[in-house]
């Protein structure tokens, strides 16, 4: 009989979508979307120990106090993970970032709790295969379409296919500092779920990739503009910074932007709290197993 472990901790980038375009077949593993974005270092921390029923506790903490912001006692897509993986455990995913705001999070955490699972388990899954459960679980419940795919490694990506077995382009060309600003939720579900808003944003798919980060800057900018998904505070702040001079697009999915360049952190922090955010060099990893 194989000895379980007390406890296993994984880590998941973040992702930064600019752009993308829906996928839809016949099942999770051919659905998804093809499009472009940047992983962020600031992402999920995930820690499982063996339970008899699953509980979960998602909690987003200051990055510099560690003092708990929020806290959720529920992850719809996490349960319909676990049970896939056939599996119990106590669950709790930390995040510094805010939730449901276009920062890849969802799906981060779906990642960092599948590799911790499998350690944890002994259920002797690749990454790939540990992948593909978080993105059957994203699909299902509309929290992402391909963020998964992104945050399995790092860079700039540019995702070719749907889901987590396509070609990702990925190069590593962002050397200046990033930085975000929300001004309030825009769940994902309701966008992803919508028929009207998945065809403008088919429509306004640019059809390749960004030749470098600029390129990524301009075509993700023009992708919001024509997409139909930018709020009012989105437009003001993009404004902003087209008077300034700074790359600047909308998060996707999400009611906020975030920029690139030396003089970004300080004008966004003129529009509300900025997060400052640094491009990963790679994807999910387990961190440690207690023995």
């Amino acid at each position: 009989m194989i000895r379980l472990k007390s406890f296993a901790t994984a880590s998941s980038p973040g992702h930064l979508s600019g752009y993308f375009r829906p996928v839809y077949g016949p099942d999770p593993q051919s659905t998804g979307s093809i499009g472009a974005g940047i992983v962020i270092q600031e992402g999920v921390t995930t820690t499982l120990w063996p339970a008899d029923a699953t509980e979960i506790t998602v909690e987003r903490r200051d990055p510099v106090s560690r003092q708990i912001i929020e806290v959720l006692r529920t992850s719809p897509p996490i349960t319909y993970l676990l049970e896939r993986l056939a599996v119990t455990a106590s669950v709790r995913t930390e995040c510094s970032l805010p939730i449901g705001a276009g920062f890849g999070l969802s799906a981060a955490a779906l990642l960092s709790t599948a590799t911790a699972a499998n350690a944890l388990f002994n259920l002797s899954l690749t990454t790939q295969e540990c992948g593909a459960y978080a993105h059957e679980a994203e699909i299902v419940h509309r929290t992402g379409l391909g963020d998964i795919a992104a945050c399995m490694g790092g860079g700039r990506d540019c995702r070719r296919g749907a889901g987590t077995g396509a070609d990702i382009e990925r190069t590593w060309d962002l050397h200046a500092p990033l930085c975000a600003v929300v001004f309030g939720a825009l769940p994902s579900p309701q966008v992803l779920g919508s028929l009207e808003a998945m065809a403008r944003v088919t429509r306004a798919y640019p059809g390749r990739c960004p030749t470098d980060a600029l390129d990524f800057f301009r075509l993700s900018r023009r992708f919001a503009e024509e997409s139909g998904l930018l709020t009012p505070q989105v437009l003001g702040a993009l404004s902003a910074c087209d008077h300034a001079g700074v790359p600047a697009t909308m998060t996707m999915l999400g009611n906020g932007i975030f920029a690139c360049g030396e003089g970004a952190f300080n004008l966004l922090s003129r529009m509300g709290e900025a997060f400052l955010l640094h491009p990963a060099e790679g994807g999910v990893h387990l961190l440690e197993v207690g023995r």
